[in-house]
């Protein structure tokens, strides 16, 4: 790594982990916006996991588009491609989260040619729009600033960052777990899911993901 001219040069992973950290906030902070107008004015947290305005959804977004489309020069091969990668992510984030958790945070079973109310065709057309101003006017400039840190900065900052975004989606995903455990009336049967009983219990889990419904 000393040896390093240029921080996260090309489509390294240093570069697709900050991809994935700005999707990340960026999808947090859309989301409050959106949902700030549509519930005219009310704050509602849109976070996928329990420590800070990350929405990994959107970052694994961000980081997919990145690598399948960076080096993509065609506009139109650009937004069909990010309507068939942002509709497909989608629908198994979806399908994931219905069947691990037994939760779901969006249904498009009102809106036409929907597959399933986990995607749609309307969302499909936006998610090319997005994925197409992303790659075109986003990434570019976003690819050099994060070139330009400093490679021994840039290298350490990574790796806590790194370690941060692992444990926290852990303790997310342990929290939400025991979550749909208590649902179903199962106790915590060791210290740990004590713990996490504890320090997460429904009315903070209930507060930091607003958008859930059970399946």
């Amino acid at each position: 790594m000393e040896n390093e001219k240029k921080f996260a040069e090309g489509l390294s992973w240093k570069k697709i982990f900050w991809v994935f950290m700005f999707g990340c906030v960026f999808g947090c902070i859309m989301e409050m916006v959106l949902a700030f107008f549509q519930t005219h004015g009310e704050i509602v947290s849109r976070k996928g996991v329990i420590y800070g305005p990350f929405n990994p959804v959107y970052g694994f977004g961000a980081a997919i588009l990145t690598i399948c489309l960076a080096k993509r020069k065609n506009i139109i091969v650009i937004f069909l491609l990010s309507a068939i990668l942002g509709g497909s992510f989608e629908f198994l984030c979806s399908y994931l989260q219905e069947k691990i958790f037994g939760t779901i945070s969006w249904d498009y079973s009102n809106k036409p040619f929907n597959i399933q109310g986990r995607t749609s065709l309307e969302f499909m057309f936006y998610w090319g729009l997005l994925g197409t101003f992303y790659i075109k006017g986003v990434y570019p400039p976003m690819s050099k600033l994060i070139e330009k840190i400093p490679v021994k900065i840039g290298n350490v900052v990574t790796k806590i960052m790194l370690i941060f975004m692992i444990i926290d989606c852990i303790i997310s995903i342990a929290a939400s777990f025991r979550q749909e455990e208590r649902k179903e009336g199962i106790p915590a049967e060791n210290n740990i899911e004590k713990i996490i009983d504890k320090k997460f219990p429904d009315s903070r889990m209930n507060k930091i993901y607003e958008n859930e419904k059970d399946a």
